[in-house]
């Protein structure tokens, strides 16, 4: 199952990767052309400021799922810094539950929230529902918890097969 996870991950990392550096290269020209539209001709395109506003949700989003990969998401390890040992692993297994319990519960509200804005049939640019752009905050969410479910069920693994514990390992 975790190898599967594993290949799994690093397509969905391919796609992360991709997809922020064309919702940045788009964010950044049409920040740009509206700029020039405005000051040199008092003009704008209609639809660049709401473009611009998601792009930057799902740059943000996506950079979270990718900080949760990469083990650099914002933590507070004050007790694993004295610790060491099975210890340090169960604080870090600990703090890992929590994680996936808050994005899971994150992520259920992401889908309350879809669900209002299909009942609200708002739009956005291109008469698009506003719920469609929205999608990146449940499915990020969703990645995360199951990102800190596998970093979990891997510290629970590590603790009951005794694995020694390398201060340098970067665990997935």
């Amino acid at each position: 199952m975790m190898g599967i996870w594993y290949r799994l991950d690093k397509q969905i990392s391919r796609a992360e990767r991709v997809l922020v550096s064309v919702s940045l290269i788009v964010m950044i020209l049409v920040a740009f052309t509206q700029i020039l539209l405005r000051n040199f001709f008092s003009a704008g395109i209609d639809w660049g400021d709401s473009l611009v506003r998601y792009l930057v949700v799902w740059v943000a989003f996506i950079g979270a799922a990718v900080a949760t990969r990469e083990g650099k998401h914002i933590t507070i390890d004050i007790l694993s810094r004295g610790l060491t040992g099975r210890a340090k692993i169960a604080i870090q297994a600990v703090c890992y539950f929590f994680s996936l319990t808050i994005c899971a519960l994150l992520t259920l509200a992401a889908v309350k929230f879809i669900g209002f804005e299909v009942q609200m049939g708002t739009t956005v640019f291109f008469k698009m529902p506003a719920w469609i752009p929205e999608l990146i905050i449940p499915v990020t969410f969703a990645l995360m918890t199951l990102r800190y479910t596998f970093r979990f069920v891997n510290e629970i693994t590590r603790i009951v097969n005794r694995d020694p514990v390398n201060e340098n390992e970067q665990h997935v």
